[in-house]
């Protein structure tokens, strides 16, 4: 059973909950480590703690959801094992799985219906890494230590 690991902002919360319960209809192991309400958060509050549970090997993948996707994705990215990607449709969703081996997928929260965001997530847990000339790529990203 894949674990998927999923937190969002105020912005993202909405959303965040009816994927949670589609996961959970869908037999994936979720944790939700929030936000749990609409009140103000910060986005880095949460990223951060997802992307540590997913470069520990604690989970598969996580899911991630601000407004615009783009500041939690950011902080996400921090994070050397971590390769989050705005994923606002389906043929990014499986680009950044097959060609960039995501673990993390951030959406759009403001901009994408409950429908929408499903299929996106479904496709992204769904397509598998292609490797090849992509694995040389990846491997390449991780700052190195001098």
């Amino acid at each position: 059973m894949e674990k998927i690991i999923i937190a969002s902002d105020h912005a993202g919360f909405r959303l965040k909950e009816k994927l949670v319960s589609w996961l959970i209809s869908s037999r994936y192991e979720v944790r939700d480590i929030g936000c749990f309400s609409e009140d103000s958060v910060d986005y880095p509050d949460y990223a951060h703690p997802l992307a540590t549970a997913v470069e520990k090997g604690d989970y598969n993948y996580g899911i991630t959801i601000c407004g615009s996707g783009n500041g939690i994705n950011m902080a996400c990215n921090k994070h050397q094992k971590i390769r989050s990607a705005v994923c606002w449709n389906d043929e990014i969703s499986r680009l950044a799985r097959s060609h960039n081996d995501a673990n993390v997928c951030a959406l759009p929260g403001r901009f994408l219906t409950e429908a929408e965001a499903i299929h996106i997530v479904k496709i992204f847990l769904t397509t598998s890494f292609e490797g090849g000339r992509h694995k040389r790529r990846i491997d390449k990203i991780p700052i190195k230590s001098r």
